[in-house]
C-alpha cells in the first residue's frame, strides 16, 4: 500500500485561530498531518529563535492520520523542532504555513513569521508554500480561498518545487477572480511609536504605521491583490544581489591595497 503524504503545518497566529484549522483540515484530505504551532501569537516575529530559554512543547491532539503540537516558541522554532525531533525520522513531502490573518504580500514578507517558517522550511529541503488572507478578522471568511489552496497543495505534492524556492500566496478577502504569478511590490510602512501614560505610572509606547505602496506595476503583488486576484510570489532564500557583484566587487575588494 502507498505511504500516504506527510504534511506539515505550522503557523504564527497560535494553534487555535482560525486560519490554521481551515489549512489542517484541507490537508488531511491530501495525507498524514503533523502540527506544530505556536503557543501564543506570534506575529511579526520573522526568523526569530529561541536559544537563550528552554522551548517546550505539549502534544495536544491525536487521532488518525493527525498529531497536533503546541510549542513555546516561535514559528521557525517549530519547524526546527519538527526536523530535528519530532519528524527527525522522515521528512515531511510539504510545508504548509498559514492561513495567516493579514496580507504577507509585499514589504510584510520580511516581518511575518509565517513566511519564516516557509523560508526555514525551503533551507531545510522541504518544499513550502505560505497562505495569508488579506483580513485581520480572527472569524475572516476562508471560503473562497479553498479551492485554491487545494489546487496549490496538489500540484506541489505530484511535482514538487525546484529546490530552494518557495511560494507566498496572499488571497483577498472575498471573491477571488483569479490567481496571478506576482512579484513582490516595493513598499514601505512610515511608523511612529505611539507613546502613551499606564494608569499605573510610567509611560509605554506602540508600534503604529501606515502602509505605502511605491510600486506601480500591474505585476506587484499588493497592486493584484487590491483588484481581487490571489496572488503567488516565487520566492528563494539565497539573498545575493548577483546583478551588482561585479560592481562592489570593483568598489571594495581592493580596499586594502590602497
Amino acid at each position: 500500500m502507498k505511504e500516504r503524504p506527510l504534511i506539515f503545518v505550522t503557523n504564527d497566529d497560535s494553534y487555535f485561530s482560525k486560519g490554521i484549522s481551515v489549512l489542517i483540515k484541507l490537508m488531511m484530505e491530501f495525507g498524514d498531518v503533523v502540527v506544530i504551532a505556536p503557543k501564543e501569537e506570534m506575529s511579526g516575529k520573522s526568523h526569530s529563535i529561541t536559544s537563550m530559554e528552554p522551548i517546550r512543547i505539549r502534544l495536544f491532539e491525536e487521532k488518525k492520520g493527525y498529531n497536533g503540537y503546541i510549542l513555546s516558541g516561535t514559528p521557525v522554532d517549530c519547524v526546527k523542532m519538527a526536523s530535528n525531533r519530532i519528524l527527525k525520522e522522515r521528512k515531511p513531502n510539504l510545508l504548509v504555513a498559514g492561513i495567516n490573518h493579514g496580507s504577507n504580500a509585499s514589504v510584510n514578507t520580511i516581518y511575518s513569521g509565517t513566511m519564516a517558517a516557509v523560508f526555514e522550511g525551503c533551507a531545510e529541503g522541504i518544499p513550502s508554500v505560505g497562505f495569508s488572507i488579506d483580513s485581520s478578522d480572527k472569524q475572516a471568511d476562508f471560503s473562497f480561498c479553498e479551492k485554491y489552496i487545494r489546487e496549490i497543495c496538489s500540484e506541489i505534492l505530484n511535482k514538487g518545487l525546484d529546490n530552494g524556492i518557495c511560494l507566498n500566496v496572499n488571497f483577498p478577502a472575498g471573491e477571488i477572480k483569479g490567481l496571478k504569478v506576482c512579484k513582490q511590490a516595493k513598499a514601505y510602512w512610515q511608523e511612529d511609536m505611539v507613546e502613551y501614560v499606564s494608569p499605573h505610572g510610567g509611560r509605554f509606547y506602540m508600534l503604529s504605521g501606515v502602509y505605502h505602496c511605491l510600486d506601480d506595476s500591474p505585476e506587484a503583488d499588493y497592486n493584484c491583490l487590491q483588484e481581487g486576484y490571489a496572488t503567488m510570489v516565487p520566492m528563494h532564500i539565497d539573498f545575493t544581489d548577483y546583478s551588482s557583484m561585479d560592481k562592489i566587487k570593483n568598489r571594495f575588494e581592493n580596499v586594502q591595497k590602497k
